[in-house]
Order: C-alpha cells, then sequence, then structure tokens
C-alpha cells in the first residue's frame, strides 16, 4: 500500500486537497471530532483534568478552546490523552484498507509524532503567509492565540516542504487544486 501524507501550515488547504484524491482518506481532524462527539471514555479522561470546564457531553470545540485560553499548558494534557486514541485510529483504518493500492493520510503533526515512514510520498501544499492568514481570519470562531500555539507544536513549514516529495502551490482556486490532485495521484499509480 502507498501513503500518501499530505502537509502544509494550518489552513493551507491540506484537507481539501486530500479530499480531491478521491481515495481511502485518514483525516486526523475528522477522527479528532468524532471522538468528541461519540467518545464517553475520553470525555471522562478529560472531565477529570478539567472538572471545572466539561460540564456536559458530548464534548464542544469552545469548552477546549476556553481550556487553553486559561492556561497555554493545558494544550499538551489534551494532546497527550486524544494523540494515543487517533494512533490507534490510524492502525484501524490503516489495517482495513491494507489491500488498496494507494490511501491519503491527513494528519496535521504527521512528521512531528513521528509517523512517517520512508515509503510515504510526502505532498506539501504551499500557501502564501499572507493570504493564509487572510483566508484564516474569515473563518468563524478563529483566535489567533490559539492559532500561534497551535504553530509552536508544528515544525516550520520550510522544513516540512524540504521533506516533499511533490509541492503543491495553492492559491485557494478549488478548480485548480482538483486537476493538480487528479494529475498526481495519476503519477503516483503510474
Amino acid at each position: 500500500m502507498i501513503r500518501i501524507a499530505v502537509l502544509g501550515d494550518i489552513g493551507s488547504g491540506k484537507s481539501f486537497f486530500a479530499r480531491q484524491l478521491k481515495i481511502p482518506l485518514f483525516s486526523a481532524d475528522q477522527v479528532v471530532q468524532n471522538l468528541y462527539d461519540k467518545n464517553k471514555k475520553l470525555f471522562k479522561k478529560l472531565k477529570k483534568l478539567f472538572p471545572k470546564n466539561l460540564n456536559y457531553f458530548p464534548i464542544r470545540k469552545s469548552q477546549l478552546v476556553h481550556i487553553i485560553n486559561e492556561k497555554p499548558d493545558n494544550l499538551k494534557k489534551i494532546i497527550k490523552i486524544i494523540h494515543p486514541m487517533v494512533r490507534k485510529e490510524l492502525y484501524i483504518f490503516t489495517k482495513k484498507n491494507r489491500n488498496k493500492k494507494v490511501v491519503v493520510l491527513d494528519i496535521p503533526l504527521f512528521l512531528e509524532n513521528k509517523l512517517n515512514r520512508d515509503t510515504d510520498i510526502i505532498v506539501f501544499i504551499e500557501t502564501k503567509p499572507n493570504k493564509l492568514l487572510s483566508k484564516l481570519r474569515q473563518r468563524k470562531n478563529f483566535n489567533m492565540k490559539i492559532f500561534k500555539l497551535l504553530k509552536s507544536l508544528q515544525i516550520p513549514p520550510e522544513k516540512k516542504k524540504l521533506k516533499a516529495d511533490f509541492v503543491v502551490k495553492n492559491n485557494f482556486n478549488s478548480a485548480k487544486i482538483k486537476k493538480v490532485a487528479k494529475n498526481l495521484l495519476d503519477q503516483i499509480i503510474l
């Protein structure tokens, strides 16, 4: 099985690009959202850590943002609980799709968590920083403090780009990205 890992900066369009490949997709963000929505064991673990802040299930991102805003170190505590669950889901996804020719991995901290293998094909989504920030600020619940905190956990985009087998320039033109995704997949599965 060929694993295509899609990397890039926060808000660069990684998830959109990954979906355009139209192959089995592991989206860490979607897995985390499903855990927040459906996993009572996760809720109980987080409730034990933050009893004043988590009063009801399912977990809402706004609750977690509040917890992190109160004390930025809380992000690391949350990550320590969630990441092993995401790894388990990645293992299940890989096992389920082991007979597929190609899968795509959309995992924001892919390199940081040492999930990469020598055989992975890395696609880096490149965007102009000013355009990226402009797009992010348009998001409904954009929080600059959280954004900076999340960026501090990530390898700088320039270093990720150096590890890439392919670089895709994203100017947020969806028709162009769809075409690039199809062409790139055709190159990979020749």
